[in-house]
């Protein structure tokens, strides 16, 4: 386990490394979520294995910090895997970047372009979204104020979950579940659709299959961004189908 102070006030950020040749591929897992475990399996298949690969966790997640103090906004997040990825001595990387983590790493990339060749983003949240009481994901988690949360409303949004979403979720801080999930639905301005449109370098999006086209789909190609459809999944697609997940990342990472 490798570790880099990322804040004023000394909080680490916690990563599990595998070696590999240069580039470095940096896995950002997603809300209440820790990379080791999301992508361990697909990190090591034959067609992604080989690459020093960083399967890191942000703060208030997984086996990184969780500080109380921090505000947990996508920028913030951004800029926190930025001082780690600079302590990791990492430029040019490659990310791998899930839901939230997507976000996060759009805005790392739009912050932070030196640490970023190339993104693929999984399923990830591009749009601003309302906070919906009852909801799953984040939508649910912020319908709460942060005192609802931490009090007792954690334990609905457990309920709701299901075992293998809280399995990792019931690592995360509830400070920072909610402040992330927060600010994940408000988005940023500009928007993440904007920002993700305007990077320079190549850009992959990859969504379940099922879910049908992606909103927005025309003008993302248009900017230059590939939108790749994945049979047989859900959200979780390194997951749900590790075998498309790594032809579809490795394809990605190569063209």
């Amino acid at each position: 386990m490798r570790t880099a102070t990322v804040t004023s006030d000394g909080d680490r950020i916690r990563w599990v490394e595998l070696p590999g040749e240069e580039p470095a591929r940096v896995y950002v897992h997603g809300l209440g979520a820790t990379s080791p475990a999301y992508f361990a399996e697909v990190a090591v298949h034959p067609l992604l294995a080989g690459r020093r690969s960083l399967l890191i966790d942000m703060l208030g997640h997984g086996i990184s910090d969780r500080p109380t103090g921090f505000d947990y906004t996508l920028e913030s997040h951004a800029d926190a895997l930025a001082e780690a990825l600079t302590s990791a001595g990492v430029t040019g990387a490659e990310l791998i970047a899930h839901s939230m983590g997507g976000s996060v790493a759009v805005v790392l990339a739009t912050r932070h372009p030196h640490l970023v060749s190339r993104l693929v983003l999984i399923d990830a949240n591009l749009d601003a979204l309302p906070p919906t009481p009852g909801a799953g994901g984040s939508r649910g988690i912020a319908a709460y104020t942060e005192r609802e949360f931490v009090d007792g409303g954690w334990e609905e949004v457990r309920d709701r979950a299901g075992s293998h979403w809280w399995s990792t979720m019931r690592l995360a801080g509830r400070e920072a579940l909610h402040r992330s999930a927060t600010h994940l639905v408000r988005g940023t301005e500009p928007t993440l659709r904007a920002l993700l449109s305007a990077l320079p370098m190549p850009r992959t999006y990859l969504l379940p299959e099922a879910d049908g086209p992606l909103p927005g789909a025309d003008a993302l190609t248009a900017a230059g961004v590939s939108v790749v459809p994945v049979p047989d999944c859900g959200h979780n697609i390194m997951l749900d189908n590790p075998q498309a997940f790594a032809r579809a990342t490795a394809a990605a990472l190569t063209a």
